[in-house]
């Protein structure tokens, strides 16, 4: 079977392409209306949701990303990957039964629906949609990035060389997610989500004994030989360097409950209650899975260091070369597709949220419904942002950005935009519509501005390694605080006041 590998890989490759043309279709079936295409009618059950939940968060940022990250930095990664599961519970316990109420109360179709009427204020509804669109761009080009990435090396092994370039890998998969996510909305998301995170789950642990294997005496020996290399990587801090770790500790454990991909997902389930059984499920399933990201970002650092493995063109190769040389062949293919499945269902996620924010949420800022036909608006949005976002990650893979970092980027931006006006706003009555405003603002100028200055002067760099999303949600947070501890408390409607206190 192993002459075979190529092909076999190459054929559950296409073989998962082909399912999400026929699920696209499937779920334009069941797509109706714009609350169907944005939230899946909110008929979600328990296990869809919690799956859905979990794989929005690795994607092609955890199961492409993570790994080169590893394989790059060390031991830095664990201060992503932790905080995340931290960040689960603070997410839930913030928003899960709260969000899920307002969306019954309001019967809305997006978040900042939520968001303007906790605040009271259209022009808060407005800056959600604008940090969602920004955010999305961002993290979108990610998964792009991802799945071309991952799509160039399977190409460049089954032969066809002339096609595994960024060019070709960056349309063909866009295309796919085009025809996907315009066809079926957030319901072929939410159950493609099912079907990949179940793989993910049990094909973790079998691509972690792989890891195992792949160098003598396992995980202590991949210890000593990256010890024996540079003692900083297999520290605690990594090669990063303690203060960046802990500014990523600090992003990624609140940052989690505001990120809009994820949270929305806690509106689309059939009963309120059913939050307490979503947490575990999602937990347990995302603490799995990650030992793909770990186990692999490490084994491969030993193999190359020993000379056992060639050196790696890209730490982001990272995944894609493990799984060719070190995994079984039909294990690999079905690695593979799930890790398709991952970052196509969570770029289905951004899309969602970024049409909604374009025909839904930016006209009702400004008090009128300009697309008549919404749901067909939203179709045609669709196609223009993943355009766009493939621009975007063609130019991030220019200039050599490294997938996870472009997911910290976008995870950031999200993180300073709407844990103040989300995960706190809508737990603390004192906050106000000006201090949301401040805060959102204040968040995505300065992680943006650090941004873009980085890429006009390549030899920028923040003190001690500290990440821009840090430090924009941090202001953003004093903002937030400050402001809504200034100002006298102001009048919130009576039946989201009752909502809170519940």
């Amino acid at each position: 079977m192993e002459e075979y590998r190529n092909p076999i890989i190459l054929g559950c490759v296409v073989a998962y392409m082909v399912m999400c043309i026929v699920m696209g279709i499937w779920a334009m079936r069941r797509t109706k209306s714009t609350k169907d295409f944005f939230m899946a009618g909110r008929h979600l059950g328990v296990m869809v949701t919690a799956l859905a939940v979990f794989s929005s968060t690795l994607s092609g940022f955890g199961f492409v990303g993570g790994p080169g990250l590893v394989y790059s930095m060390g031991m830095s990664s664990l201060w992503m990957v932790i905080p995340v599961a931290i960040g689960y519970s603070c997410s839930f316990f913030l928003l899960g039964k709260r969000l899920r109420l307002f969306a019954e109360l309001l019967d809305s179709v997006s978040l900042p629906d939520v968001v303007a009427a906790r605040y009271g204020s259209e022009s808060s509804r407005l800056l959600t949609a604008i940090a969602i669109l920004l955010g999305v761009f961002g993290y979108l080009a990610t998964q792009i990035l991802a799945m071309s990435t991952v799509l160039e090396g399977i190409l460049d092994r089954t032969g066809f060389q002339q096609f595994a370039t960024p060019e070709f890998c960056i349309i063909v998969s866009c295309s796919v997610l085009v025809f996907y996510c315009v066809t079926g909305g957030i319901v072929a998301s939410v159950y493609t989500d099912v079907i990949q995170g179940s793989i993910m789950v049990v094909a973790a642990l079998f691509v972690f004994f792989a890891c195992l294997a792949a160098v003598d005496g396992g995980l202590a020996g991949t210890a000593t030989i990256i010890m024996n290399d540079d003692p900083e990587a297999i520290g605690p801090w990594g090669t990063l360097g303690m203060m960046g770790c802990l500014s990523w500790y600090f992003l990624f454990t609140l940052g989690g409950a505001g990120q809009p991909h994820i949270i929305t997902k806690m509106m689309m389930n059939k009963k309120i209650s059913d939050a307490r059984s979503i947490l575990p499920v999602s937990l347990g399933s995302y603490t799995i899975a990650a030992l793909l990201w770990i186990g692999i970002g490490l084994t491969m650092r030993a193999l190359v260091l020993s000379g056992q493995h060639p050196e790696l063109a890209s730490a982001d190769d990272a995944a894609p070369a493990f799984l060719q040389a070190y995994v079984g062949p039909v294990l690999a293919g079905i690695v593979f597709a799930g890790l398709f499945a991952a970052i196509m269902s969570t770029a289905d996620g951004f899309l969602n949220i970024g049409a909604a924010a374009l025909v839904h949420d930016i006209p009702r800022s400004f008090g009128k419904k300009v697309f008549k036909r919404e749901l067909m608006w939203a179709r045609i949005f669709t196609v223009i942002i993943a355009v766009c976002a493939a621009f975007f990650a063609l130019y991030s893979k220019e200039k050599g950005d490294m997938i996870a970092l472009l997911g910290a980027f976008g995870w950031g931006a999200f993180a300073a935009a709407l844990v103040p006006t989300v995960a706190i706003g809508f737990n603390w009555k004192r906050a106000n519509a000006l201090a949301v405003n401040t805060a959102m603002v204040a968040g995505i100028t300065i992680i943006f501005s650090l941004k873009l200055y980085g890429l006009a002067h390549e030899d920028f760099a923040i003190p001690y390694n500290i990440d821009a999303g840090a430090i924009a949600l941090l202001v953003s947070l004093l903002l937030f605080f400050g402001i809504s501890l200034a100002m006298p408390q102001q009048k919130i409607d009576p039946e989201i006041e009752a909502v809170m206190d519940i």
